[in-house]
This record gives C-alpha cells, sequence and structure tokens, in this order.
C-alpha cells in the first residue's frame, strides 16, 4: 500500500519469527536484505538489542552524488515483534523518514512480516522536493521482503 507519506508491503515467511528477526536485527545482514539497491554493507555495528542504538551503513546512490554513510537510529524494538530506525546521513540528526518492521507470528514456522518506509515526520520541504519521496518505491520494499525470505531460508 502506497500513500502521500508511506509505503507498506507484507509478506508471510516460511520460519518462525525468532529466525527472522536474529537476521533482521544483525546490520552486516543488511545489504543481502536490501531491495533497494542502496545498501553496499555495515560500517561495523553491532547486533541492534534495543532502542537508542545507533548502526552505521556504508551506501551508494545517485541521490547523494555516489557512495556515503547514514547513521539509523533504532526507533523502535521489540524482540522478535518490531524493529524501527530513522535514518540519517552519518553525523546528522534524522530529518523524519523511518523505517518500521514488524512481526506476527502465523504458527510455529511462519510470520507475517510488514515493512513500512514513513516519511510522514520530515517537515523540510526542500528536501522533500530534492528526494522526491517515496525514494524506495513499493517494488523496492517488495524485494526486500524476498530477499529477507531468502536468507531466512539460508
Amino acid at each position: 500500500m502506497t500513500d502521500s507519506t508511506h509505503v507498506t508491503v507484507t509478506r508471510t515467511i516460511d520460519a518462525p519469527a525468532d529466525a527472522v528477526f536474529d537476521v533482521l536485527s544483525n546490520p552486516e545482514r543488511h545489504a543481502e536484505l536490501d531491495g533497494s539497491g542502496f545498501v553496499r554493507g555495515d560500517a561495523v555495528s553491532d547486533r541492534i538489542t534495543a532502542t537508542g542504538q545507533v548502526f552505521t551503513m556504508n551506501m551508494a546512490g545517485e541521490h547523494m552524488g555516489g557512495e556515503y554513510q547514514t547513521d539509523n537510529h533504532v526507533t523502535g524494538y521489540d524482540k522478535n515483534h518490531l524493529l524501527a530506525w530513522k535514518t540519517a546521513p552519518a553525523g546528522a540528526e534524522p530529518p523524519g523518514w523511518e523505517w518500521v518492521w514488524e512481526l506476527e507470528n502465523q504458527g510455529p514456522d511462519a510470520t507475517e512480516v510488514r515493512l513500512t518506509y514513513d516519511w510522514s515526520k520530515v517537515e523540510d520541504q526542500e528536501l522533500l522536493q530534492k528526494l522526491s519521496f517515496p525514494l524506495v518505491p513499493q517494488e523496492g520494499l517488495e524485494e526486500s521482503l524476498n530477499r529477507l525470505a531468502a536468507a531466512v531460508a539460508s
């Protein structure tokens, strides 16, 4: 589902929630999951274990003129249920967009995963025009869920 301030995609993955969460909470695996093509790798971050943590990713994209880094500020953490973060250029405060992963058990070997990309809190009008939200379209989020399913199965 896409509207003017967020995109949400959902998929059932054939794995228990703890296995899915184990992959999502490991920044070293985020490049493997990325359906946008922007994430290049983890810049040596610890496993996500609580809100307030910050993990840094190596990125690349024409919208930022090539290679860059992001600091991802963890805003939601509920083990095996929720993981969320706001992204910012490295060293900056988050300008308002957020990635939210929600997991819901569908039995012992299935988890419904909902991924939301939300830019409703971005207030900088110049930034909104420059980045042309959504920067990652629905298809990119769907590909992230496909990659997550493959990563959990391996």
